[in-house]
C-alpha cells in the first residue's frame, strides 16, 4: 500500500497523524492502516465520494474505504484515488495562492 501511494503522490511528505502512516502535501492526502481482517484507506469524503460506483464493493463510510483481506488488494484503484487527492489538493493550494 505504502508503495503505491508513494508512486502516486511522489511530492507527498511521509508522516505520522492520528497513529496512521499519512501522506501529506500541504495538507494530508491520504492514510492508511491495517487491521485484523482488513486494510484501510482514508482518503476523505471527496474521495470516498468521488469514487462511490468503484467503490460499491468495498465497505465505506464518509472518508474511510475497507479492503478485505481475503480478495486481492485493488492497487490500480489506490493509484487513481491518491492521484485525485494530489490534483484536489494542487488545486486547493493554486486557489489559495489566488
Amino acid at each position: 500500500m505504502r508503495e503505491t501511494i508513494r508512486k502516486a503522490a511522489p511530492k507527498a511528505e511521509e508522516t505520522i497523524s492520528y497513529q496512521m502512516p499519512t501522506f501529506k502535501q500541504g495538507r494530508n492526502l491520504v492514510h492508511f492502516a491495517a487491521f485484523k481482517d482488513h486494510v484501510s484507506l482514508f482518503p476523505g469524503s471527496s474521495g470516498v465520494g468521488y469514487f462511490e460506483k468503484e467503490l460499491a464493493k468495498y465497505k465505506t463510510s464518509k472518508g474511510t474505504i475497507q479492503f478485505a483481506l481475503d480478495k486481492p488488494i485493488p492497487y490500480g484503484l489506490i493509484t487513481r484515488i491518491t492521484r485525485f487527492r494530489v490534483r484536489e489538493e494542487e488545486a486547493r493550494s493554486a486557489k489559495k495562492k489566488g
